[in-house]
């Protein structure tokens, strides 16, 4: 089936396919499709597209479940890689997973071009962005500087910048790990909960850490002294729910550090992490003085 625009449109969609292209400009082209299914962008069609952002979207419930960027055939990558595991395989990440349930459903993903003919120093700002503005995401990583710039309640955005700086830390060995959604700061207990699992990190690196802080957008929120790192299996933290728990990441028991401690690093309501160094960017855990 051949398909063609000439005119801009906020939502083109290809009939019996599953690209869409959002955004102000459609691309004036012509872009056949042999099957109900395109499987390759053609020369032409990379060449107008320059760098892009794109969606998944699962067909069964309309949710975008992953936000990418890339050029040329990269949105098509996913459903590829899909293909090729085997019920023999020991780690599906969450993304391939939903994809071969899409497809053991019967159905397509829907692939969404959401904006294209980026500048090479945009993309990243755009890709962040959509990420920020979609929930529920299996999406590994955030995107670059949603930590510092993402969306935000107003009392948070006033906490990052009207609360006081962390000091200098001198020698002191950390790792800093970023939580979400945390409802009190003043719950020690909900700190600790929050913070100690599941995360993919060294566990030889973590257990050198004179502390391990819990950070929420740039501020400390706790400070926590890790007596042990294991495996964040069902067995070894048996107290939590097993929802909690990935057997491939780690966790710790331990508490939370002394009153003095606890005032260096964290305050009354935490304080901003200015040193760019020490801020996290994609990777929710970080490494200080290891």
């Amino acid at each position: 089936m051949c398909c063609k625009t000439n005119q801009s449109s906020p939502e083109t969609i290809y009939p019996q396919s599953s690209i869409v292209l959002c955004g102000a400009a459609v691309l004036t082209t012509e872009i056949c499709f042999m099957n109900k299914y395109p499987s390759l962008f053609s020369d032409a069609v990379c060449s107008a597209l320059g760098n892009y952002v794109y969606r998944l979207i699962d067909p069964r419930n309309g949710d975008t479940f992953y936000v990418g960027k890339g050029k040329d055939n990269r949105v098509f990558s996913h459903v590829e890689a899909s293909k090729k595991l085997t019920s023999t395989h020991d780690e599906v990440s969450l993304k391939l997973d939903r994809i071969r349930e899409i497809h053991d459903a019967g159905l397509e993903v829907i692939h969404v071009i959401h904006r294209h003919k980026i500048p090479d120093g945009s993309v990243f700002q755009v890709e962040a962005a959509l990420i920020d503005a979609y929930q529920g995401l299996t999406n590994i990583q955030g995107g670059v500087g949603s930590d510092s710039f993402g969306p935000a309640h107003v009392q948070e955005i006033t906490d990052r910048y009207a609360l006081p700086s962390l000091d200098d830390v001198g020698n002191r060995k950390l790792v800093l790990i970023n939580i979400n959604n945390l409802q009190d700061r003043s719950d020690r207990r909900l700190i600790y909960d929050q913070v100690r699992l599941a995360w993919r990190l060294s566990p030889s690196k973590a257990r050198k850490a004179d502390f391990v802080l819990a950070v929420v957008r740039g501020v400390v929120v706790g400070a926590f002294e890790a007596h042990e790192w294991l495996q964040a299996t069902p067995d070894n933290f048996s107290e939590l729910s097993p929802a909690r728990t990935v057997p491939d990441r780690w966790g710790f028991r331990g508490q939370p550090a002394d009153d003095a401690t606890w005032e260096f690093f964290v305050g009354t309501r935490g304080k901003r992490i200015d040193d760019p160094k020490m801020r996290h960017h994609q990777n929710p855990v970080r490494y200080w003085n290891l």
